[in-house]
């Protein structure tokens, strides 16, 4: 199954994420990347807001991160990526519990799920660490991909 994710809207639903948190993108990527390992198709996840010279897509293991720039929504740019995929789109399952989303996923014949319902799917393949689950009882990003993630956050908090 593939996945295009709106990550801010899938943030809000994931009991152990905030988006008040400065790290809240990174650890729904470590998140996806746990998920992906049981789940053999592609996710592509969508973050608005970037500023424009941190605004474009890089691969986090088996997620690709699009940040999308500020002049842009994320649900535009899923609208344009299924448009893009043509016939295709029937492959991909779109998550975001924003109406106007899985509007676009309907009218390209790809499927839809709410954000609350993925974050119930990603929950459950979460390791158990003391009776409760949690994202970081096991590492899916390199040590690179950390890396990198923090130098984005860190210029990203230098810019507030």
């Amino acid at each position: 199954m593939n996945y295009m994710i709106d990550g801010h809207n899938l943030i809000g639903k994931v009991a152990s994420l905030d988006l008040s948190m400065a790290d809240d993108e990174l650890r729904l990527i470590e998140l996806l990347n746990h998920f992906g390992q049981y789940n053999r198709g592609r996710m592509e996840v969508y973050f608005d807001g970037a500023p424009t010279n941190q605004a474009g897509s890089q691969n986090f293991g088996r997620v690709k991160a699009y940040f999308v720039p500020q002049r842009q929504t994320a649900d535009q740019a899923i609208s344009t990526r299924l448009a893009k995929l043509g016939k295709s789109a029937r492959n991909w399952v779109v998550v975001s519990s924003d109406r106007s989303v899985q509007a676009a996923a309907h009218e390209t014949r790809a499927g839809a799920m709410p954000s609350e319902e993925f974050a119930k799917q990603i929950q459950t393949r979460l390791p158990a660490k003391g009776g409760e689950e949690t994202a970081t009882a096991e590492k899916a990003l390199s040590e690179h991909e950390v890396n990198e993630w923090l130098a984005i956050f860190k210029q990203r908090g230098n810019q507030k």
